[in-house]
């Protein structure tokens, strides 16, 4: 009770906005959430939307989600995660599947606008693996969101794939990025991102698999450090609703 009284008092703060003078701060949460079905084998789009409400997030990047494919029950599953957590939803599509399209989504408090698909390098015979971002306005700032999910099994495709995301053009503002990168923070990939984009943690925050989490795949970054200052970041406590545990992290800006 207590959490839901405190996570419904931030829904209000922000909803009446940042006092005059105050730098707005934002929850964010990335969450592969394996097509809704969780380590229990159900599809269970309910908990997923539990988990989203219950931390307060205000943007949320969301990795593997269907709409309207056959396997899901011809759902629109950004669309009722939307209506489920009250946010705004935008759908991002990587390929046609099972009679409709497998993607990623991002949920936002505040409006979404000019959302686009962003196609990363890879292999013309493999999954296409894409950077999905849109706008949002915060206060008085224009704040770019993108989420991405890179490849899980080709070292230099993934590779690839992160500098691609290094050097995507997006405006000068500030710009939050969250996924699955498939990758450890230590990794390649994670060096290539970092030439550009800002950790929000500077220690490991595992994240899979969802059970008994070993290491980290999924991220949030930012950029730059002087219009975004990163908060707390942490790993949610949730070891069924997907195969990944959500990661949130908090910021602040300038």
């Amino acid at each position: 009770m207590t959490r839901c009284l405190a996570a419904l008092a931030l829904v209000l703060a922000i909803g009446r906005g940042p006092a005059a003078g105050a730098e707005p701060t934002l929850r964010v949460l990335s969450y592969n959430i394996h097509h809704g079905r969780g380590t229990d084998g159900l599809v269970d789009l309910p908990r997923i939307a539990a988990v989203i409400r219950g931390c307060g997030a205000d943007i949320v990047f969301l990795q593997e989600v269907d709409d309207r494919t056959d396997r899901t029950g011809g759902v629109d599953q950004t669309a009722e995660l939307s209506r489920l957590t009250g946010l705004q939803g935008e759908f991002g599509r990587q390929i046609d599947y099972q009679g409709g399209r497998y993607g990623q989504a991002i949920l936002s408090r505040t409006p979404l606008a000019r959302p686009r698909v962003h196609v990363l390098p890879g292999h013309p015979d493999r999954e296409t693996r894409i950077a999905f971002s849109a706008q949002t306005q915060i206060g008085e700032r224009l704040l770019v969101v993108v989420g991405t999910h890179l490849h899980h099994r080709d070292p230099a495709e993934r590779l690839a794939q992160a500098e691609a995301l290094a050097t995507l053009d997006l405006g000068d503002g500030p710009m939050i990025l969250g996924g699955d990168l498939n990758a450890s923070p230590e990794s390649e990939p994670l060096t290539a991102l970092l030439t550009s984009w800002r950790a929000t943690s500077a220690e490991p925050l595992p994240t899979f698999p969802a059970g008994a989490p070993t290491r980290q795949i999924d991220f949030i970054l930012y950029r730059p450090a002087g219009m975004l200052a990163a908060g707390p970041v942490r790993v949610l406590d949730e070891p069924v609703a997907s195969d990944h545990r959500p990661i949130l992290a908090v910021f602040t800006l300038r």
